[in-house]
């Protein structure tokens, strides 16, 4: 017969609660639901094998401490008799826990809405938290619990518990919660919350239980009190291995996340240096072309408002490379960096500026209100840059740029519209720049010349392709030669004799300028020696323009080229176009030049900025008057009046006059009537190159009758001054 364990007691109604053994049960709650928290998390990864790494343990961690919270709780309480637990019920419930909690987290992976997916994973926890409870104390005896065994299924303690859990759940993963701090402070916080429900809870339902003792077999496997404590430990040790697991992954993570954000911080950098210019901060080339992209297709969308367009403006400056020649790079970033400024300031929302080369900016304007509009943008764009630009030593210099404008869909096809508008630039660069040109058919010809003329002239000096020609200059009265303009020409394999109007604007935009005029002058002055070998004293007039006037150590260059070749500065005149007077760094350089000794001369005159009181200050011993003023001065009072009072002011300042372009008979009389000083042009003598023009001065007929008019020449002098 089987033995009576104990003598049984008499019931009793309102067992005692051990509280410090209730709160460590709270903390090994609060512990557990940072397990599943964080298992939750990590089972939404995409990593299908560390999901189902996280499942297993925390299935089986989480589990061992969700039974280890309920023991805590049952030893907690203080009972007048031997609290024993029958071995395999007790089992069966931590099993239970295990595969409960195994649900519950598979629940992670499952495709559905968050908000419902989270709250079924609450409820879920909180139910399994009641239904392992009950398993717990049902294994406490046959039956262990007296006629409020209702008590048990009471439904405040369960709804707390998983309305905590539920809450808990969505303050960590909904997404309305997602950037309310940083994961790890948002799972502590609810922890801690699910530890406190887990611990009034677990007071409210054992604390309204009574208990009985009853005599059970002997035969049957028992814990003891000794006994449930150490379960209890061992389950709580799985739940911190758990945990540690917790530590070392969130260490892990921790440093794959600084790692990851570092690349994504590299990467940000490597797209910005890729995308955005680094000296104005503007967008490069492949931005502008990504956004010009992306409007291009809101214009092309057939959904879209009818009559939509945009207008993309190539900018080009006017006299950059001087500036960056002569003032240092330093003086070039920050005259670009204020460019930079002034474009955006002229934009409108939606509108892009990009800087797509060194100083080349490109302007995407939307519905600017077709070519009347585009136009009006344009001129903005030229006011601003025309506006004094400080330098970082606190001087001043004055740009001028150029605009090319193409309309879209008219001057499609899309991805040639920057060609076209770096085309329309360059047509208003050679109307003289600081204006703008719209895109035209035969524009996109003459840019594919240009590049081409680019291509070629980078090798014609090595190939010996250049020539200087010289066009003699005359005394009005006597006939006399007194000296000869250099006059550079390219004699092209297959084009033939290119002319300096075509090819130097073009070694002026992409920075040939210097070496070729380094040539030109060096031609020069090495032919000025070979004419003073032979007896003849001749004076070349060598034109510059504005971009060689900045050059850095012009003066040296000019002062070593003479002595090189031992030609006396007086034999050379330095002549510039009347615009450069608008320069005022240019026209520094120039007044610099008459230290050495050279002639100076303005070319030109008349015809643009006329500025008198700079005339009277530069050290300029010539004018040259332009064809245009008097090619109908036999017939208008007009032209008559302008050149007798150039001629007039010039005299009274101690300049000499020279009419260029003569070509006429009555031209010539008119002009020697009015006191000019010296007549070129083709009446006389067209440009020849060098050895022509010394057969000539040595008194060969043959060249004589060719290029000279033997009525004028007859009884001129063979000789040069």
């Amino acid at each position: 017969m089987p033995s009576a364990i104990a003598t049984p007691l008499p019931a009793f109604s309102e067992p005692a609660l051990h509280g410090p053994t209730l709160a460590l049960a709270a903390v090994v709650a609060a512990l557990l639901f940072g397990l599943v928290g964080h298992g939750l998390r990590k089972l939404r990864s995409t990593d299908t094998l560390t999901a189902l790494g996280w499942w297993a343990a925390g299935a089986v961690a989480g589990g061992a401490g969700l039974w280890a919270v309920h023991v805590a709780g049952l030893t907690s309480l203080r009972l007048p008799w031997e609290l024993q637990a029958r071995t395999w019920p007790l089992a069966a419930s931590a099993l239970v826990a295990a595969s409960g909690l195994a649900a519950v987290l598979a629940t992670a992976r499952l495709p559905w809405a968050d908000t419902p997916r989270l709250v079924v994973q609450g409820l879920g926890i909180g139910v399994l938290w009641a239904l392992v409870q009950r398993l717990v104390l049902v294994s406490l005896a046959d039956p262990p619990i007296d006629s409020r065994l209702g008590a048990l299924w009471s439904l405040w303690p369960v709804g707390l518990m998983a309305a905590a859990s539920v809450g808990a759940l969505l303050y960590l993963f909904a997404p309305r919660w997602a950037d309310h701090g940083r994961f790890g402070h948002r799972l502590a916080a609810a922890a801690v919350a699910c530890g406190l429900a887990s611990g009034v809870a677990q007071a409210a339902t054992l604390g309204s239980l009574g208990f009985v003792e009853i005599a059970q077999p002997a035969s049957l496997a028992r814990l003891g009190p000794q006994a449930l404590p150490w379960v209890g430990a061992a389950a709580g040790l799985a739940l911190m291995l758990g945990l540690f697991g917790v530590l070392i992954d969130s260490r892990a993570a921790h440093r794959h996340r600084a790692l990851t954000d570092s690349l994504n911080e590299a990467n940000r950098r490597l797209r910005q240096q890729a995308l955005t210019d680094p000296l104005t901060r503007l967008p490069n080339r492949l931005l502008f072309e990504e956004k010009l992209g992306e409007a291009l297709d809101l214009v092309d969308d057939p959904s879209g408002p009818a009559g939509r367009h945009l207008a993309v403006m190539f900018v080009d400056l006017d006299g950059f490379k001087p500036v960056n020649d002569s003032f240092g790079h330093h003086a070039g970033d920050a005259v670009l960096r204020e460019v930079g400024l002034r474009l955006q300031g002229l934009t409108r929302q939606g509108d892009v500026v990009a800087r797509v080369g060194g100083d080349e900016f490109v302007l995407l304007a939307e519905q600017p209100g077709g070519a009347v509009g585009a136009g009006v943008l344009a001129q903005r764009v030229i006011a601003a840059l025309a506006q004094p630009c400080h330098l970082p030593d606190g001087s001043e210099v004055r740009l001028s740029g150029s605009v090319g404008i193409v309309l879209y869909p008219q001057h499609g096809p899309a991805p040639k519209l920057l060609a076209r508008a770096d085309a329309a630039m360059y047509a208003a660069k050679r109307a003289g720049g600081a204006g703008f040109a719209v895109f035209e058919p035969g524009m996109e010809h003459d840019s594919r010349t240009q590049l081409e003329l680019l291509h070629e002239l980078r090798g014609a000096i090595e190939r010996n392709e250049l020539a200087l020609y010289y066009q003699p200059k005359v005394d009005g009265r006597s006939g006399q030669i007194t000296g000869v303009e250099a006059l550079v020409r390219w004699e092209h394999p297959t084009r033939g004799v290119v002319p300096p109007s075509v090819f130097v604007p073009v070694a002026e935009r992409f920075g040939l300028i210097a070496p070729l005029g380094q040539w030109v002058l060096d031609t020069a002055c090495e032919q000025v020696a070979r004419w003073q070998a032979l007896g003849l004293h001749m004076r070349v007039s060598i034109n510059m323009s504005a971009h060689q006037l900045r050059q850095e150590h012009l003066l040296q260059r000019i002062r070593r080229s003479l002595q090189q070749h031992r030609v006396e500065p007086s034999l050379v005149t330095i002549e510039i176009i009347e615009s450069v007077l608008l320069d005022d760094e240019a026209v520094a350089a120039f007044a610099s030049l008459a230290q050495l000794g050279v002639g100076l001369s303005i070319d030109d005159f008349g015809i643009g900025y006329c500025n008198f009181a700079l005339l009277r200050k530069l050290p300029v011993t010539q004018l040259k008057v332009d064809r245009s003023l008097f090619t109908d001065i036999q017939h208008s009072a007009d032209a008559l009046a302008v050149v007798d009072a150039i001629v007039k002011m010039a005299h009274a300042l101690g300049l000499r006059v020279v009419a260029e372009g003569v070509e006429t008979e009555e031209q010539r009389k008119m002009l020697l009537t009015l006191r000019c000083d010296e007549l070129q042009g083709y009446l006389f003598a067209r440009p020849m190159t060098a050895e022509r023009l010394t057969l000539w001065a040595m008194g060969d007929e043959g060249v004589h009758r060719a290029d000279f008019r033997p009525s004028l020449f007859a009884t001129a002098p063979a000789t040069l001054q």
